[in-house]
């Protein structure tokens, strides 16, 4: 074995009780003749965590094995520099899941213990991927959002490039009359407070400032991202044109994919998708290099050309609440058919009850906006009155104090209600609007009609960052066109490592959470400089030092590595094979998963590790009557979930093995081909949920696994076995009360057959 590996097993937590330790301290010293095997109590006490020191000091131990408690606790405590740590989970997976002192509950422990002295024998001697490192950051977009990011970049020590496409700094904060406060009481409106920091980003000697300009082109990776930045100029209609051409590309080839009818000229979307555009030469321009990205673009008002029965585009006095701002902004409100005061106005914030997004973009924001214009109208004239039709009225937070104190105004109106016509007459405006909670139509005369625009990310059908990647130049968007990853668990990241967004480009937000938006997005690009700088990944396998290697001679040019990686961390050479980019892997290994050679491999996590982790477990002949169940995890969802069973003592079959996985992507076909044909006889895997709502922490990974099982049955009939005996779950994380059911029906289904005839070969 090329590992020297000390094993510490904690005879705490109930273990010790449970268990037959001399027998389990045997796997770990006659098996795997290890060099020194110890059983004690709690070994993550300080004066405990010395003894294991003191035995890698003396004894030159490479690795460390802690059988105990989950690897998911103690995390800092048995984390040794330079030796190699894994760690057995005696306590939730075997003692506080299975009786105490039974023949099954051993074996289950013997096994996991097996399984981990294995995996650190496959360990490779590979140093972290590191490069030199710019400590600088990229932010797009001059307006609030991008103006706090770049501040507080600067604030750390962090030379900053401020891109803003207008010839001036501020963008739509420029142009609103008052704000939210943010301060206790929350019923008052403040000035903007764009003025202030356009002062002192203009002052901040490390804030070079990019006005009337936009980025041409990111190459690179994190770390060393080479941006050319060019003036606002007619190349843009080149790289527009360029950006129309790839996305037609695209979806020409998403068209083929699903097998519906191709679009023109199709048959060209491969040579579209990766060809690059030629550089324009004419214009000047400026390369700066930078170590991560904060995309701050902000966002567009919704075309609310589409409603023309409401009026807009047809009466004058029809705007949208982005023009009320510019009106109220000149003082007295007036309306701009004929320059006469308004007395009266009308907030329509639901447009159309029949669709399922009666504004698509349309948010908690827009409520505040109306109700916000509503006090502009109150605060201009003291007889003024203002109309406020909603379908859902949406306060978030403290703005419920606002939203009260609203109510409260005599002048104020507010009505659950849908528009049906707006009209012009001699006296003003009519709205009609239909009550959504009596079924009563109501008729108001206005001055005004304002519609709640919704707030389109500036990211919609536009690169923006224009990336220099084979994936093309866009983020990954969802269907509303903000930017598609982690929205839950990680809010700042996008599926481009070292870029990350801020703002409405990400989400319809108010001032307020904008600046807060701003602060997280440039702590994540400033972690995400540092550990790239020490050859780290970023989230959410933060601080891995691994990287995917590439045995390149066996390469087939498939192309599968490249097209399922969710982060775009591979290019590819002339001749086909991938161009890996170490820094963008996020070591999800969903590529290892993908690659029928199995030629990509982890120091930690490789096909070889796996398949001998499997080929670990002591599988009893068929007539013990002991079936054995392997069931992949996914390490982010399911092996908390599994934890927390243990946690709350819910007991289940003893015949399963969880291995658990960086990701369910990562699964090979050749493990299922090996695990049955050691006898084996079933196979669970267990992913992140995905869908709509999907929160795999690898975006796709889970999906990529499902559809890979999908395709398992050539193998099932080569080893003349019953499909029914791999099964696949989504699991989320507060679902660990379903794992006994999830592993005892599977049981109860493998009952039904004969045990796995490969047993004992």
């Amino acid at each position: 074995m090329g590992q020297k590996i000390g094993v510490y097993i904690d005879t705490g937590y109930g273990i010790g009780e449970a268990l037959d330790m001399e027998a389990l301290m045997a796997v770990a010293t006659d098996e795997f003749k290890v060099a020194i095997c110890k059983a004690e109590q709690y070994w993550s006490d300080p004066d405990k965590l010395d003894i294991i020191r003191n035995d890698t000091a003396t004894e030159g131990l490479t690795a460390i094995v802690i059988a105990g408690t989950s690897p998911r606790v103690f995390q800092r405590e048995f984390s040794f520099d330079g030796v190699i740590t894994e760690r057995v989970n005696l306590r939730e997976h075997v003692v506080w899941c299975q009786p105490a002192n039974n023949e099954d509950t051993q074996m289950l422990a013997e096994d996991y213990l097996r399984m981990t002295l294995t995996k650190v024998s496959k360990y490779e001697d590979r140093a972290p991927y590191i490069e030199p490192v710019e400590r600088a950051i990229l932010v797009i977009g001059g307006g609030l959002t991008g103006l706090t990011a770049a501040l507080e970049a600067a604030k750390a020590g962090y030379q900053v490039y401020l891109v803003e496409k207008e010839p001036q700094l501020g963008g739509w904060a420029n142009r609103f009359h008052k704000v939210f406060t943010g301060k206790p009481p929350y019923d008052e409106l403040t000035d903007s407070p764009v003025h202030e920091k356009i002062k002192a980003v203009n002052s901040h000697e490390k804030i070079k400032i990019f006005a009337g300009h936009r980025v041409y082109r990111i190459s690179g990776a994190p770390g060393m991202f080479d941006v050319m930045i060019r003036p606002d100029g007619s190349w843009i209609e080149r790289l527009d044109k360029d950006q129309n051409e790839w996305l037609a590309a695209k979806k020409a080839k998403e068209a083929t994919d699903k097998g519906e009818p191709e679009p023109a000229k199709a048959s060209q979307e491969e040579a579209a998708v990766v060809e690059e555009a030629p550089e324009p030469t004419d214009f000047p321009y400026e390369q700066v290099r930078v170590g991560s990205v904060i995309l701050a673009a902000g966002w567009r008002p919704e075309d609310p050309s589409q409603f023309e029965n409401l009026g807009f585009g047809k009466y004058p006095d029809v705007i949208t609440n982005v023009q009320m701002e510019e009106l109220a902004a000149k003082g007295k409100i007036k309306r701009p058919s004929d320059g006469k005061e308004v007395t009266s106005v009308a907030f329509i914030e639901c447009i159309d009850e029949n669709t399922e997004h009666p504004w698509l973009y349309s948010s908690a924001v827009s409520c505040l906006v109306a109700l916000k214009q509503a006090q502009y109208v109150r605060k201009a004239n003291p007889n003024g009155r203002a109309y406020i039709f909603y379908e859902n009225m949406r306060a978030p937070g403290q703005y419920e104090k606002f939203y009260q104190s609203m109510q409260d105004d005599p002048g104020v109106f507010l009505s659950k209600g849908v528009p049906e016509t707006v009209t012009n007459g001699s006296s003003g405006l009519s709205v009609l609007m239909k009550d959504t909670l009596l079924g009563e139509r109501l008729k108001v005369s206005v001055d005004l009609v304002v519609l709640s625009t919704g707030m389109v990310p500036a990211t919609k059908d536009a690169a923006i960052v224009n990336l220099k990647y084979r994936q093309g130049p866009f983020l990954p968007e969802n269907p509303y066109g903000f930017n598609d990853s982690h929205f839950i668990c990680f809010p700042y990241e996008t599926q481009r490592t070292g870029i990350y967004t801020a703002g409405c480009v990400r989400q319809p937000q108010d001032f307020a959470s904008c600046e807060m938006d701003a602060t997280g997005a440039a702590l994540k690009a400033i972690q995400c400089v540092e550990l790239v700088a020490q050859g780290k990944a970023v989230h959410p396998r933060a601080g891995d030092e691994s990287f995917p290697e590439i045995f390149v001679t066996r390469c087939t040019q498939c192309k599968r590595c490249t097209e399922e990686c969710p982060f775009g961390a591979y290019d590819e050479k002339p001749d086909g094979t991938p161009l890996p980019n170490p820094t963008r892997c996020r070591r999800c290994a969903i590529c290892m998963g993908s690659c029928p050679e199995r030629i990509i491999s982890f120091r930690d996590h490789s096909v070889d590790m796996i398949g001998s982790m499997v080929k670990a477990i002591n599988v009893p002949d068929e007539y013990a009557e002991k079936p054995r169940v392997v069931v992949f995890i996914c390490e982010n969802d399911a092996l908390p979930a599994i934890d927390m069973a243990g946690i709350n003592r819910l007991q289940y079959s003893p015949f399963v093995r969880f291995i658990p996985l960086r990701c369910l992507g990562n699964i090979n076909m050749v493990w299922i081909a090996d695990a049955l044909s050691k006898g084996i006889d079933g196979i669970m895997l267990i992913g992140c949920k995905y869908g709509d709502d999907y929160q795999c922490h690898f975006v796709k990974g889970s999906e990529l696994a499902t559809y890979r099982m999908s395709k398992i049955s050539e193998t099932l009939q080569r080893l003349v076995l019953e499909p029914e005996r791999i099964r696949v779950h989504q699991l989320a994380i507060d679902e660990y009360m379903t794992v006994p059911k999830l592993v005892d029906d599977f049981m109860e289904t493998l009952s039904g057959f004969d045990p796995n005839p490969y047993k004992g070969f």
